[in-house]
């Protein structure tokens, strides 16, 4: 098993990376709204106030999914997601990464 995270800075496509874990097989998944490093720079530390013109493309707010996938789902899940939002080595797409996972609880059966 292996804990899934996924930063995806194009909010409006939640729902379509959302459909695409349900049709997968993945389970279950927690959202969190999330504020990057660089916007909170930007808005609340004074000295960086400057950088804001160079930040123009970036988002101010993402989501951030997390989730316990099965290791064979991996490729399928970055192929599906790359599909929706673009390529993941894109600026400005998303930041997928996954750390394997020793001891879980609290799953539902038959994951």
């Amino acid at each position: 098993m292996k804990l899934l995270i996924f930063v995806l800075n194009k909010e409006e496509h939640l729902d379509e990376v959302l459909e695409l874990f349900v049709e997968l097989g993945v389970r279950g998944a927690t959202v969190i709204d999330s504020v990057g490093m660089g916007r909170l720079l930007t808005h609340d530390i004074p000295i960086f106030a400057g950088f804001t013109s160079m930040m123009q493309d970036n988002r101010p707010f993402n989501k951030t999914i997390f989730t316990v996938i099965d290791e064979s789902l991996l490729g399928d899940i970055v192929n599906g997601i790359e599909s929706i939002i673009g390529s993941l080595d894109e600026p400005g797409t998303g930041i997928l990464m996954t750390a394997p996972l020793d001891d879980v609880h609290g799953l539902a059966k038959g994951f």
